[in-house]
This record gives structure tokens, C-alpha cells and sequence, in this order.
């Protein structure tokens, strides 16, 4: 089970505020997302300064997952909250692997099929293994940015130990999706988003 947060104010209060405001300018990643990615990495040195774990590697899952909370029209909230829902297909097998339905829909609406839900697409059996309270309001609701992406933080780090190694990344990338073209996705958005902000 992913570590339990104790009632705080939330990862955006962990992240200089002028600094997102810069990174977000620089990458047009939209801050509300970059407070997120930034607070999370902050949080991971804190509590697992094993990982090694840059806010670059999450942004980079963000862009891939749901171009940080906005595909489709969603955006995310002051509150963190991505309105509207983001929900994946159903995973039945005609062009995923096949989930039948783990949660009776209560997570995410499908009572037959399972689905990716959120802005960092966590199934339902893995949100239950790892959401985490990202946001301090005392929930953990994988439509909530700042939850989604302290879960993805806690899960890389499980996944992969010492992400600063380069086999421990893609084990732990592999681990959040296992397809090829994903990893270098996540790779190419990673080291052009801290390219972007370095050179900013």
C-alpha cells in the first residue's frame, strides 16, 4: 500500500511559486500542473531521497497520460480537481489487454470493464494499491492532479529504487507502461521540458 499522508497544506506549497510560474512559461506546461510536478519531486527527496526522482520524469508521464490534465477540453482547478472526469477506454480486449471490471465502477463508472482513470490514467486496482492525499484536502480521488501525481511519484520510486540510474528509470517506466514507444515519450518530453526550463 502506498504510504499513508498525513493532513498538510499540499504538494503546490512545497514548490517556490515565482520558480513554477517561470518552468510553466518555458515549457507551456500549465502551472497549475507544474506546481504539482515540482511539489511531488520536492516531497520524494524528503521521504524516498533514495529515488532520485526529477519533476521532469512526471511531467513527462503527464504529457503522455493526458497533456497534463488537459485532453479533451479537462482542466485542472485551483483545488487540483480535472473537470471534466478523465476516463480511458474500456479495457476489453479489442485493442488492450482485457480487465474485467475490479471496483463494481465505483472508481471508474464501468461496472463491466475496467478503465484508466485520471490525469496519470492509474486502473482501478492500482489507484487502490497507491493513491495518495496530494492535495491535503483529506481525499484521495485520482481526478485530483496533485493526488494523481504523488501516486505516480510513490509508484516510480517502488518500481525502480534509484531512478538516477538510467536501467532503474526505464524499469521503472516499463513498470507504469511496459510499451516501448511510451518510455521514449516520456524520455523525449523529460529532457526537453528540463532543457526548456535550464535554457529559460
Amino acid at each position: 500500500m502506498a504510504p499513508v499522508v498525513e493532513p498538510w497544506a499540499g504538494l503546490p506549497t512545497l514548490v517556490d511559486a515565482d520558480w513554477a510560474a517561470k518552468a510553466a512559461a518555458a515549457t507551456g506546461i500549465p502551472s497549475r500542473a507544474m506546481l504539482a510536478y515540482g511539489g511531488a519531486a520536492i516531497y520524494s527527496a524528503n521521504q524516498n531521497p533514495g529515488c532520485n526522482l526529477g519533476w521532469n520524469t512526471l511531467a513527462g508521464i503527464g504529457e503522455m497520460e493526458s497533456h497534463h490534465g488537459t485532453i479533451d477540453g479537462s482542466s485542472i482547478g485551483a483545488d487540483g480537481l480535472v473537470t471534466p472526469p478523465i476516463l480511458g477506454i474500456a479495457l476489453d480486449g479489442a485493442t488492450t489487454n482485457a480487465i474485467p471490471d475490479s471496483d463494481q465502477g465505483t472508481i471508474d463508472g464501468d461496472a463491466e470493464w475496467d478503465r484508466a482513470v485520471g490525469p496519470l490514467q492509474f486502473i482501478p486496482d492500482s489507484w487502490r494499491n497507491w493513491g495518495a492525499d496530494g492535495s491535503g484536502d483529506g481525499e484521495v480521488d485520482p481526478q485530483n492532479f496533485d493526488d494523481a501525481v504523488l501516486a505516480t511519484a510513490n509508484y516510480l520510486c517502488h518500481a525502480g529504487g534509484d531512478l538516477s540510474v538510467a536501467d532503474n528509470w526505464r524499469t521503472a517506466i516499463a513498470a507504469y507502461n511496459d510499451a516501448a514507444p511510451y518510455a521514449v515519450g516520456v524520455s523525449e518530453y523529460a529532457i526537453r521540458y528540463s532543457n526548456d526550463v535550464t535554457s529559460g
